[in-house]
């Protein structure tokens, strides 16, 4: 499912990729970002590009986010023949498919509800919701595993991946972001 907004008072835009990668083709894939990155750093108007790898032995699924400073920039990007010519390069190495979203950004974390108010610092908004994610990546996982176990669908690396970014995502949007920005909102916005 790809969403763009199309309006061009839009300032930054993120994708979020996900590929399930072969377990035995791992090395193969960071080769590939290792190829593709330069690539797309070098494209008019990136921002940003961060890798949240697979967790040994929970999951195969890498997730890329990459963001722009316009959603026109990152749709560019996103549409290129350069983008289209190294995922075909890296397709043998799927478990699944090619699959993101597009926002125009993670503002919406950090503007209150309703309000005029000034977004804070990139950077302020990159440290934020790193340490938000980074607890949550490693400990929903524990937590899920035996969950699937006591309903004993355990095993399964695709509905695995499937619960712990439906949950963490969750947390973040509902429980997580709202509260943790309220907290350090005096930090955030000086």
């Amino acid at each position: 499912m790809t969403t763009v907004s199309t309006d061009p008072r839009d300032v930054g835009a993120t994708a979020v990729i996900t590929h399930r990668v072969q377990s035995e083709k791992h090395t193969q894939y960071e080769a590939w970002l290792n190829e593709i990155a330069p690539v797309c750093r070098a494209w008019p108007g990136h921002l940003d590009w961060h890798i949240v790898r697979p967790i040994p032995r929970l999951t195969e699924t890498y997730t890329i986010i990459i963001r722009f400073d316009t959603a026109e920039h990152l749709r560019n990007w996103m549409q290129s023949s350069e983008r289209e010519r190294l995922i075909d390069k890296v397709k043998p190495l799927f478990a699944g498919a090619d699959d993101f979203y597009i926002s125009s950004g993670l503002d919406f974390w950090f503007a209150p509800e309703g309000a005029k108010a000034k977004v804070p610092k990139r950077w302020k908004q990159y440290l934020i919701t790193w340490s938000a994610i980074f607890p949550l990546v490693l400990g929903v996982p524990y937590l899920v595993g035996p969950a699937l176990d006591l309903l004993g669908i355990a095993g399964s690396r695709v509905l695995s991946t499937l619960m712990v970014t439906a949950i963490i995502v969750f947390l973040m949007v509902y429980v997580i972001m709202p509260r943790y920005t309220r907290l350090v909102q005096r930090w955030l916005f000086s």
